[in-house]
């Protein structure tokens, strides 16, 4: 169950940001330093993405400012992919409460 849930919410984010499919067996951390890989790379060469992409997953404005702002410069990367994240796997858990699967 907790593997397919990591599935499906690295799918989500794997549209957006465009990761490499992992082949092999990973977990939640394995996948949150994929996606800080890239947002460092964005952050420095597509910021403008980057903010569409974070609207688009909704991951609200004062958090993605708080990150940007208040997180240590070499840890942005990695609290902003830990946010988007949450939220996706938080999108996950709800589409399945309310369409009965579990």
């Amino acid at each position: 169950m907790a593997n397919k849930l990591l599935k499906e919410t690295f799918q989500l984010l794997e549209k957006d940001f465009q990761l490499p499919e992992i082949k092999s067996e990973f977990d939640e951390e394995k996948a949150i330093g994929i996606l800080a890989k890239v947002i460092s790379q964005m952050l420095d060469r597509e910021f403008e993405r980057l903010l569409q992409i974070c609207y688009r997953i909704d991951l609200g404005e004062e958090k993605l400012k708080r990150i940007l702002h208040e997180s240590e410069p070499d840890q942005v990367a990695t609290d902003l992919a830990k946010a988007l994240w949450e939220r996706q796997k938080m999108k996950v858990e709800i589409r399945r409460r309310y369409s009965g699967k579990e």
